[in-house]
């Protein structure tokens, strides 16, 4: 296990958050409020837990995923029947003494149960409730899935990632959902700032459409300011040119000339300085226009050097570049070495686990990994003795009647 930070408070200790959700961007809002300190209960299926559990290979002892591990460290599992009534007095034993309720439920089904926003408020006050959803608790999509990838789609991510020829393609990772749980977790925590204030509790309502609209930034921007219907670039930037990868002798690289200065540099860099004050180049607005006769002349300029000769150039003269890693180079790059991000937690049934680790360090608070991601129901009986006060046989008991 590690922490960073000196041996202080770490920020979100004393904060208990049941988290109901699966999949990934409530789990990933979860793992973010964990990591900070939070006391994460993760309330799971009964038997099969969130399905994320089997979203392999790669697998860790052919039993969880390499996907459920990167989203569910640092959190206790709780499997709860919330349909059976012994299920839900248990839930609202928990609510009582907890701060976040987190739930990704299909609208609607939290109120179904009986355990909605104003039914938990009505016992807990202080209460903050997080609700993430597809496309919002009203309106036409209101029950349909909330996938990230059709999201994306349907919120115009898709329509811009691409080769400019090509079909469109979705982003590498589920960029949306990911986005959506920061989103979360920044607002559950101004929640709890804000109830410090006033020691009432709220209800956050998050969904993805609403976050892939608000992360489209500069092209969604472009299209409302300019009515320019944006098209896929590639690895190329719309406003900025040159922004883009381009071959070297070897292999890719990526860099971008982001002002006038720089362009000024690039060009003494690479040997093109007759083309600094050339018409069709010499700002960034006729770059954009003339960007494929620029092109070819970069790409006949960075053909004479290797990826790896070209970086410590760019480096000197003050241009952002970098090579394009796969990941076993990325994860021997010597600043991702040298912050040593990559963590290895002894998990009691599978040994040693090598995770990414928190993004993020404290100058007083201890942040990181306490406790690897659980196995299903792992803390049934710590949670229902020590915190509800129910007594071991009353915990078998509801072992046998399906409640956990």
């Amino acid at each position: 296990m590690s922490q960073e930070g000196k041996n202080g408070l770490p920020p979100l200790q004393g904060i208990r958050v049941i988290d109901l959700t699966r999949i990934v961007a409530g789990p990933y809002c979860s793992m973010v409020l964990g990591d900070l300190g939070a006391e994460v209960i993760k309330v799971e299926q009964v038997k099969t837990g969130d399905e994320s559990r089997a979203w392999g290979p790669p697998w860790l002892e052919k039993t969880v995923s390499a996907y459920f591990v990167c989203l569910n460290r640092n959190k206790k599992s709780l499997t709860l029947n919330l349909k059976h009534p012994q299920g839900a007095e248990i839930f609202r034993g928990l609510v009582r003494k907890s701060d976040v309720v987190l739930e990704n439920f299909r609208p609607g089904t939290m109120d179904e149960l009986g355990l909605g926003y104003e039914a938990l408020q009505a016992i807990n006050p202080r209460l903050v409730y997080c609700d993430i959803t597809g496309y919002g608790n009203e309106g036409p999509y209101r029950d349909k899935p909330g996938v990230d990838v059709i999201v994306s789609a349907i919120g115009g991510f898709m329509s811009i990632t691409g080769e400019p020829d090509g079909q469109p393609v979705k982003a590498g990772v589920a960029l949306t959902d990911v986005l959506t749980g920061m989103y979360a977790f920044g607002s559950i925590a101004s929640a709890l700032l804000w109830r410090e204030k006033t020691g009432r509790g709220q209800r956050i309502s998050i969904n993805l459409l609403a976050i892939q609209l608000a992360t489209l930034i500069n092209i969604g921007s472009n299209y409302l300011v300019g009515g320019i219907l944006p098209r896929r670039w590639g690895s190329a930037h719309p406003n900025i040119v040159p922004y883009e990868a381009h071959k070297a002798k070897d292999d890719y690289i990526i860099f971008g000339v982001v002002n006038e200065r720089m362009w000024k540099s690039f060009c003494q860099l690479l040997g093109m300085e007759e083309y600094e004050k050339d018409p069709r180049f010499s700002t960034n607005a006729e770059r954009i226009v003339n960007r494929e006769a620029l092109y070819r002349i970069i790409d006949e300029k960075l053909a004479a050097k290797t990826v790896d000769e070209w970086i410590p150039l760019f480096d000197q003269a003050g241009i952002p570049a970098g090579p394009i890693n796969t990941l076993d180079r990325v994860f021997k790059d010597p600043q991702v070495l040298y912050t040593q991000q990559v963590k290895e937690i002894e998990h009691p049934q599978y040994g040693k686990v090598k995770v990414v680790g928190p993004p993020v360090k404290f100058s007083e608070s201890p942040v990181g990994i306490q406790s690897p991601p659980p196995l299903l129901g792992e803390h049934n009986r710590e949670i229902l003795t020590q915190i509800l006060g129910y007594s071991p046989e009353e915990v078998e008991d509801f072992r046998n009647q399906g409640v956990i």
